[in-house]
């Protein structure tokens, strides 16, 4: 049996422990040598750490976290602090409102100059045609057929009013010889009437002259009683030739009266005569040619201004020039040349940077705060130049407009939606999309 005397253990056995021990703090301090050597160059080795240096180092390094977390919570903490403190937007985005161009015609589109996405457009630059190469003309060419047919038939209408107007002119001259023939020859009759008159009132006389001495010869017996008769009845025939004479006279000089005021009386014909009354026909249808005449210049003269109506129409028909009203920028191709489209067809969408807002969304407590027309300032996340606005629009919670480039429902987190107008230094810039948040003013409250 072997003796486990502590006589008989080994030496080296019996300190294996404690050089173990002493191994282990030698490796430990050589360690702390090591990591503080680089403090202080060029100084010697101190004496050994004490033990208690693994706890101070512990207690560094939890300081050290303590503070860097306490400056993480103060640095974005603060945000959330100064959104609670100022009246302020939760999200917010540059936005602009869209014009969209339609076709008024139907056609096929071709470009008039090359147009890519997002090229700025001054306002009514013209950027795409629509030729209609089918466009209705059957008005158009109805109107110039009419126009061409008046202006055929005016010169036959102008000779045949010339011709009527000279052969009226001729029977006018005809009755006008004729008038004075009848006047002249009226006037001879009454001076051939008024001889006769006198000639029978030269026989009435003498016959008179007869029956006195016939009658103072009769009373002595000289004359018979058969010759007084005679000589009394000679008296009488003489007395009723004169007279009938007078009347002659009388009827001569009503005929001369009228004729002199344009009419005629006679036996053998009416009041006018055949040159009179062809010449009054004559000049009707010198009226009645003139007329149609002016009828067929105002006829033409309407269908000119007809057929410069139809012409626009028709060209407003055929083509169509599609012009941007505002200036601004392309948001949107919806077609390409050569496409054939339809009318009221959406062509192109162009970005409204004269009217650009900003879109935001607001807290409940914000919103109830918010007036129209108050001052706000829109701040870049980019870091940018803050812009000056002012609130135009409180939709809140109802839906917004829907003619905006960027749709205000994109804005989700808060439901309460505010749209602020901005100044001339956004229109320059017309940058959709950027985003940043809206400060805006705040109110005193009511006394």
């Amino acid at each position: 049996m072997m003796d486990r005397s502590p006589a008989s253990v080994d030496p080296a056995s019996a300190s294996s422990p404690h050089d173990t021990r002493t191994d282990a703090k030698g490796l430990q301090e050589a360690l702390y040598e090591q990591m503080f050597a680089n403090d202080e160059p060029g100084r010697a080795p101190e004496a050994p750490i004490a033990p208690d240096a693994p706890r101070r180092w512990s207690r560094l390094r939890r300081s050290t976290k303590i503070v860097i977390g306490l400056a993480i919570i103060a640095i974005f903490g603060w945000l959330p602090l100064r959104a609670l403190w100022e009246n302020s937007s939760v999200e917010a985005v540059l936005n602009s409102r869209l014009v969209t161009l339609r076709t008024p015609i139907g056609g096929r589109v071709s470009a008039v100059r090359h147009v890519t996405d997002q090229a700025r457009l001054d306002a009514g630059t013209v950027v795409l045609r629509v030729v209609n190469s089918r466009g209705d003309r059957t008005r158009l060419d109805d109107l110039r057929r009419q126009k061409a047919r008046l202006e055929n038939e005016r010169p036959s209408l102008a000779a045949k009013l010339a011709l009527a107007q000279a052969a009226q002119k001729d029977l006018a001259r005809q009755a006008a010889q004729f008038r004075e023939g009848r006047v002249l020859q009226l006037e001879a009759r009454i001076a051939e009437i008024q001889t006769s008159i006198e000639a029978a009132a030269a026989r009435r006389d003498e016959a008179s002259a007869a029956v006195e001495r016939a009658s103072s010869l009769a009373k002595s017996g000289n004359v018979s009683t058969v010759e007084l008769a005679r000589l009394t009845r000679e008296l009488s025939v003489s007395q009723q030739t004169e007279l009938g004479a007078r009347k002659r006279l009388d009827a001569a000089k009503v005929e001369l009266a009228a004729a002199q005021n344009g009419s005629f009386l006679g036996d053998s014909y009416n009041d006018r005569p055949s040159s009179v009354q062809r010449e009054e026909e004559m000049r009707q249808r010198a009226g009645d040619l003139e007329a149609d005449l002016v009828r067929g210049d105002t006829e033409i003269a309407w269908l000119g201004n007809e057929i410069i109506v139809e012409e626009v129409r028709f060209a407003d028909l055929s083509e169509a020039n599609i012009t941007t009203p505002v200036a601004g920028r392309v948001w949107e191709m919806m077609t390409s040349p050569g496409e054939d489209v339809q009318a009221g067809q959406p062509l192109l969408k162009v970005l409204d940077c004269s009217g650009a807002v900003i879109t935001a969304n607001v807290t409940e407590s914000v919103y109830n705060r918010l007036q129209l027309g108050d001052r706000a300032t829109f701040e870049p996340n980019d870091g940018g130049d803050a812009i000056s606005g002012a609130v135009v629009n409180l939709t809140g919670a109802a839906g917004a407009p829907a003619n905006l480039a960027i749709n205000p429902d994109a804005l989700s987190k808060e439901p309460y939606r505010v749209t602020v107008a901005l100044g001339d230094i956004a229109a320059r810039t017309c940058t959709v999309g950027r985003t940043g948040r809206v400060v805006f003013a705040r109110h005193e409250p009511a006394s």
